[in-house]
């Protein structure tokens, strides 16, 4: 856990994390080991891929006052499956004013990674997104499965960017330095690795690379 400026930020695995403020905000659980999980008062499911948008953790982190916040190819994985107070259909681009927090969902989508000519593992149509959320005077971007693109490439202003850096179907860690030098946040945690593709030392990497702002790599909780 690392805590900035008074917001608790928890690696789950993968591209899973608990954001802890005024409220407790999840993103993308999947195969999550920690026990006692306390329910999400928001959970943000970046897109439909089995290692994001998976029922048996949304169920881990959910309460009866829960809401969901995921694009329409997820609800009809969830519905049905998950005790929550509400499913809300989200779009790139979009922002939302909740209680206690705000919510702007980027476009996330590959523009170098493809599992077949032409055709590429997140394509920008599907409208899959990442999650820029502001609690407490914090900015956090959780980028998605994601290249750099030119929606990232036009945030601003953010404290702590949670950033994809396994290669394969994301940002390669250079590409993901390159990406948040960019960005300039004021700290950057590595994701998507030591599940399904990346490894430790894709985050090392990563940090040793990153000239803009400091660099956590999180142990999972």
């Amino acid at each position: 856990m690392y805590e900035y400026k008074g917001v608790k930020i928890s690696w789950l695995g993968h591209d899973g994390f608990r954001i802890k403020g005024e409220k407790t905000i999840y993103v993308d659980p999947f195969k999550i080991t920690a026990t006692n999980l306390e329910p999400a008062d928001y959970l943000l499911i970046s897109h439909e891929h089995m290692d994001h948008c998976s029922p048996e953790d949304a169920k881990k982190v959910c309460g009866p006052g829960t809401v969901i916040l995921t694009i329409k190819s997820c609800e009809e994985k969830l519905k049905g499956q998950v005790n929550a107070k509400e499913i809300r259909i989200v779009s790139p681009g979009q922002s939302l004013k909740l209680n206690g927090v705000e919510l702007t969902m980027v476009p996330a989508y590959n523009t170098n990674k493809f599992r077949e000519p032409g055709i590429p593992f997140h394509p920008k149509a599907d409208g899959k997104v990442g999650f820029i959320v502001k609690m407490g005077g914090v900015s956090i971007y959780h980028t998605g499965d994601s290249d750099f693109t030119e929606e990232m490439g036009a945030v601003k202003n953010i404290d702590v960017a949670l950033i994809p850096v396994s290669g394969t179907y994301v940002m390669t860690a250079e590409e993901a330095a390159q990406a948040t030098d960019r960005l300039a946040p004021k700290l950057a945690i590595p994701m998507h690795y030591g599940t399904i593709v990346g490894s430790d030392e894709d985050a090392r990497k990563f940090k040793n690379l990153v000239k803009a702002c400091p660099v956590e790599v999180l142990s999972k909780e």
